[in-house]
């Protein structure tokens, strides 16, 4: 959890510099280290403790000027440097950049102009038609900014998956480390792995409650003791709301499944039961008053004559009647992933070498990672061109004669282009061992010419692999509008991949895509698009959890193949 805070406290650091206007290289420096250490497994408090500056440099991306702080804030919980910050511009204008389409020039022009300091403010401004008289700023521009607060107060109280998750594990692992925890799991739209997320509801069986509840309400960053009972409490830690039930072991089974959900899934389970003379509820299995199962989760499903379905299908989006039919997929599994189909190196905006990417790789258990570096359009992110292409091959053929049974597939995420072009020509990407193809720009295209931009690219015989299809960043940029049954028909008839992207701001395509692709029979890459090692190494899991809430089985994904079989399918699938 402390991980997390410090890259919260580097991220308002480059937020305040921005909206001051200050030197960008700053600016980009926090940015950097914040998304570095966000994806660390290692707790940087214990680092600093154990080697204090030194040993933090050693991390990518963190130099010396950010590992003091690291130290500081690990020590105090907090950096003068950000305590300073914060006092040079009004709490509301951080919130205002929360806002997709909302940037700091944008905030630091709206404050000077019109005293905006608030989203409120800003909305009042937007709707009596007060944009429109700054320089630069217009009727669009005002009709952006209301979508924009709209999107962002449809995610406020949610935090990513990603967030959630370790701060879930973390609590867990405190609390397993007391003799008086004999049984303990995460519940609820977490353990189903939505990628947004509430609340954590965790539950425990134990003799001896009080003192769980005493060790719950007293973590580190407890902010809030919302309640504080024999059986429940609800605490806010670190922004995020907690719910800690004490069960009973006889009825631990049953409340692991009722406070799993989701809630139509429990009303289909139950009402299975009532049909064969059961109640079913947070307690147990009842047959009249009495209790006849309940301890184990499979209790539950067995006794309405289902197999175990998995938390991640408990959607009531078909998985009552696949089960009946015996048709529960073998979802897919983090150790199926033979590679890594989607990851940038220095030679465009990564902070690896392909060198460093491929040993991390092969770390995992690998067999080949493709090394996507952007295409020249996107300047902002380092693209190559023809010559950078060809130097950059040169170091892929000295870093693979260095490996046996692995290999690093030269790759690049081209650009599709708003005039439906790619950004390298056909004599280029017909050299490489796998294209991605993606949108970068002119994401306001309307739907019909979104559809058919996406389509041309997926037409192109060298393009393998179209990236985040639908272009949203969660919490900050909607999907982009295109017609998706349209884009699976054509993948299917092109033998184009769709891919998931696994960062936990994209995860893209969504779950719902992942299983219309499924019914389509067009295959999926689970990649990172990882910019650093660490990356690739740390959020697949989150691209993993999506595919099983898309129901995919490891045959629906393309780099679950070996190296030889996964080029064949994506070769003869064009």
């Amino acid at each position: 959890m402390v991980n997390l805070d410090i890259a919260r406290i580097f991220d308002e650091i480059a937020s305040i510099l921005e909206i001051k206007g200050e030197n960008p290289f700053r600016i980009r420096a926090y940015r950097r280290a914040a998304r570095t250490i966000e994806t660390l497994t290692q707790d940087l408090k214990v680092i600093a403790e154990r080697g204090g500056v030194s040993e933090l440099k050693k991390i990518p991306g963190i130099g010396e000027g950010i590992a003091k702080k690291i130290v500081e804030i690990a020590q105090t919980g907090d950096c003068k440097k950000h305590r300073e910050l914060k006092r040079e511009v009004p709490a509301g204008m951080l919130e205002l950049l929360k806002i997709p389409g909302v940037g700091p020039k944008t905030i630091a022009k709206l404050h000077e102009e019109l005293g905006i300091t608030s989203i409120e403010e800003l909305e009042a401004a937007a709707k009596a038609h007060k944009l429109g008289v700054i320089p630069g700023l217009g009727r669009k521009v005002e009709e952006n900014i209301l979508k924009g607060i709209a999107q962002y107060r449809r995610y406020q109280g949610r935090v990513l998956l990603s967030k959630a998750l370790p701060y879930a594990e973390t609590i867990v692992n405190e609390l397993k480390k007391l003799d008086a925890v004999e049984r303990i799991t995460i519940a609820g739209s977490l353990r189903r792995m939505r990628e947004t997320i509430g609340d954590i509801d965790i539950l425990v069986v134990s003799k001896r409650p009080a003192e769980v509840m005493d060790a719950f309400t007293s973590l580190e960053g407890v902010e809030d003791v919302i309640a504080k009972g024999d059986t429940k409490s609800s605490i806010v830690l670190r922004g995020m709301d907690v719910d800690l039930r004490v069960v009973e072991s006889a009825s631990f089974g049953a409340a692991v499944h009722y406070f799993t959900g989701s809630k139509h899934h429990n009303i289909r389970i139950r009402e299975l039961g009532v049909k064969r003379g059961l109640k079913i509820n947070e307690y147990g299995i009842f047959r009249g008053e009495e209790r006849i199962g309940g301890e184990n989760e499979e209790d539950v499903f067995k006794s309405v004559g289902l197999p175990y379905i998995p938390p991640e299908l408990r959607e009531d989006r078909g998985e009552v009647e696949a089960a009946k039919e015996n048709r529960i997929p073998k979802l897919i599994e983090l150790s199926d992933l033979r590679g890594d189909l989607h990851v940038h190196t220095k030679w465009s905006d990564g902070k690896n070498s392909i060198e460093e990417m491929a040993k991390t790789a092969i770390a995992l258990g690998y067999e080949y990672i493709a090394v996507a570096d952007h295409s020249p359009a996107v300047g902002i992110a380092g693209g190559m061109n023809e010559e950078k292409l060809k130097r950059r091959q040169q170091e892929i053929e000295r870093v693979n004669a260095t490996f046996d049974n692995f290999r690093v597939l030269s790759s690049t995420e081209v650009d599709i282009k708003s005039d439906f072009s790619l950004d390298f020509p056909d004599e280029i990407l017909k050299e490489l061992d796998v294209v991605v193809a993606a949108v970068h720009s002119k994401f306001t295209q309307d739907k019909d010419t979104m559809t058919k931009r996406i389509i041309t690219a997926m037409e192109n015989p060298h393009v393998d692999i179209i990236a985040h299809p639908t272009g949203r960043v969660l919490g900050k940029r909607e999907p982009y509008e295109v017609d998706m049954e349209r884009l699976m028909e054509v993948a299917h008839d092109t033998g184009t991949v769709m891919e998931l992207n696994s960062f936990p701001e994209r995860l893209d395509l969504n779950d719902v895509h992942c299983r219309m692709a499924k019914d389509y029979g067009v295959p999926i890459a689970i990649s990172t698009d990882a910019h650093d090692a660490m990356q690739m190494r740390d959020v697949i899991k989150y691209g993993v959890a999506t595919a099983r809430r898309g129901w995919l089985e490891a045959k629906d994904v393309v780099n679950t193949r070996g190296l030889e079989e996964m080029l064949k399918m994506l070769k003869d699938g064009r």
